[in-house]
């Protein structure tokens, strides 16, 4: 189920952000997601100040040449990822 657009998704207890050989991951316990491009925007901005429809925004004002609803579901789908690897919580 995707996240609420006025949640604030933040990292999980146990996982942050690191570097793995000049790459950003994303740390989880017992794995690590290598992280480039919009994964790593997406990431950044889960710091449970942004909300999910802020990250949306700001990322389709920088992928300004993909379609706004593509990049929203792609969003929301990433996220919602995140959330069932038990990478991200969300608070209302």
């Amino acid at each position: 189920m995707p996240p609420e657009l006025h949640s604030r998704p933040r990292l999980a207890p146990g996982c942050r952000l690191g570097e793995n050989s000049q790459q950003r991951v994303l740390l989880m316990p017992e794995r690590a997601l290598r992280l480039n491009g919009p994964s790593l925007e997406i990431v950044e901005r889960c710091d449970g100040q942004h909300t999910v429809e802020q990250i949306v925004r700001e990322l389709q004002k920088i992928y300004s040449q993909a379609a706004p609803q593509k990049v929203e579901q792609d969003i929301l789908g990433y996220l919602a990822l995140l959330e069932e690897r038990r990478a991200l919580d969300f608070e209302l």
